[in-house]
């Protein structure tokens, strides 16, 4: 209810505005005294100028969020008033006409030469206020969107900013654009009503710290979170994260030894007897290579692995197999070449590759078995089409679905499967990709909060003890 009276409030301050010369000139012209048109003019300048501009500065958001979110929250605002007050400015033309029965033309026969010089000049005048007024609030929601919004794509600012002249084109952008920002900000509020609710409780409080450890060519920056918006909301309900830290591109040894180093050294700065460990892609297999053979499983209570190819990956083979090797070397050598300048040791790209082939994974698992007193679980997501991603993910849909079925865009469902699986995602009409289970793209995907399914995974180690 409030929110609806500070709409309407806000769509009278803009309509008065945008009136301002007929309003005038209504308060105004029965005032014999020059000074007391000037004075009245004056007051309402002033008057309707600064609820006008105030409206503009300070317009209604959702309050508790963000202050980008309010940003964004405030433009949607500016936007829907804008288009409220252009409905309600032709509505009113269009039912003062139809009361009257006349006709502009009819109304401006009735007087003077003078006098309908006149009033076609204040029509005339009051218009292009009336245009310049609504054109400042709807651009400034607009712009406040455009920069503020996570969830709106390249593409749409693209086809916004040059079509916007274009009917019937510009409208079907317009409501595109508006349904996006509405969903993102509903949203950010459930999930700011929903950490608020239960802060008390901290529901990803558990027993031991948890590790996150990142997949294959990528690593853990600072400003850069492999994990996107995940870490911060595990946060907000009570987690303790820290992260693997190994490199973008080893074999699984080498990576295994990094994390290994990792874990020894988050259990030294916070004291505990053990670390959870949630391992997305290859980072399962280098967990479980850590825990297996490095003499990690007195210090690992659970492993928890998101789309990790247990058993391979079969198109890789076929790549491999396919490819010419100076195309394959090449590859690696800039890859390599790329990565050591953005903090890698010694980058190793075909070695990265090679062990998630399923041949190399079928000898991993032979020689890596399960240590009885870790607690293992798995997950997998799959896609619906290659249009469910973006390039790289798209093609390796379409690899991995030739040889091995259902697959998140890198990895099938089968190869993901291990020990206490908890089952596929999927969601909408899309699915989920290999990058969505990381939030990598930080979009908001109909039917799956991703934060949410990590704030809940943490709680079920919280209550198993873990």
């Amino acid at each position: 209810m409030i929110k609806f009276l500070r709409r309407t409030a806000s769509c009278i301050c803009v309509l008065l505005m945008m009136n301002i010369v007929l309003l005038l000139d209504f308060f105004t012209k029965e005032e014999s005294f020059i000074f007391s048109r000037i004075f009245y003019g004056f007051f309402l300048w002033i008057t309707i100028g600064f609820f006008y501009l105030l409206t503009e500065i300070l317009p209604c958001y959702e309050k508790g969020l963000k202050l980008r979110l309010q940003i964004l929250s405030g433009g949607y605002e500016l936007i829907v008033t804008s288009a409220i007050c252009l409905f309600m400015e032709i509505t009113g033309y269009i039912v003062f006409f139809c009361i009257t029965k006349l006709s502009p033309l009819a109304i401006i026969r009735r007087y003077t030469p003078d006098t309908q010089r006149g009033i076609l000049i204040m029509l005339a005048v009051n218009a292009l206020m009336a245009s310049v007024f609504l054109f400042i609030h709807y651009i400034n929601g607009f712009l406040r969107t455009a920069f503020c919004s996570a969830q709106l794509g390249i593409v749409l600012r693209l086809l916004m900013l040059f079509f916007w002249w274009l009917p019937p084109f510009n409208l079907v952008l317009f409501a595109k654009w508006c349904a996006i920002v509405r969903r993102e900000i509903l949203y950010e509020k459930n999930r700011y009503l929903l950490d608020a609710a239960r802060v008390e409780s901290s529901v990803c409080r558990t027993r031991f710290p948890v590790i996150m450890v990142h997949g294959v060519f990528f690593r853990d920056w600072q400003y850069l979170n492999y994990w996107g918006r995940i870490p911060q909301a595990l946060k907000r309900n009570g987690a303790a994260v820290f992260y693997g830290r190994q490199q973008s591109s080893l074999s699984i040894a080498d990576s295994a030894a990094e994390l290994k180093q990792e874990i020894l050294h988050v259990l030294a700065q916070t004291g505990a007897e053990k670390v959870n460990i949630v391992a997305h892609s290859k980072g399962g297999l280098d967990a479980r290579f850590a825990i297996s053979h490095l003499g990690m499983a007195p210090y690992v209570a659970s492993l928890t692995t998101i789309n990790t190819p247990h058993r391979g990956c079969q198109f890789a083979d076929a790549l491999l197999a396919s490819l010419p090797q100076w195309l394959i070397c090449f590859t690696a050598s800039r890859y390599n070449a790329l990565f050591h300048k953005l903090g890698d040791n010694a980058p190793d790209f075909l070695s990265g590759v090679q062990d998630l082939t399923a041949a190399s994974c079928a000898v991993f698992n032979s020689r890596t078995p399960d240590m009885p007193n870790v607690f293992y679980q798995s997950v997998a997501s799959k896609m619906h089409s290659m249009r469910s991603a973006s390039f790289p993910l798209n093609i390796g849909y379409l690899l991995c679905k030739k040889y091995e079925g259902d697959n998140d865009g890198l990895v099938s469902v089968s190869s993901a499967v291990w020990r206490n699986y908890m089952g596929v995602l999927s969601a909408g009409k899309k699915g989920i990709s290999h990058g969505d289970m990381i939030d990598l793209t930080h979009k908001n995907i109909k039917g799956f909060d991703v934060c949410e399914f990590y704030v809940l995974l943490f709680a079920g180690l919280k209550k198993r003890g873990f």
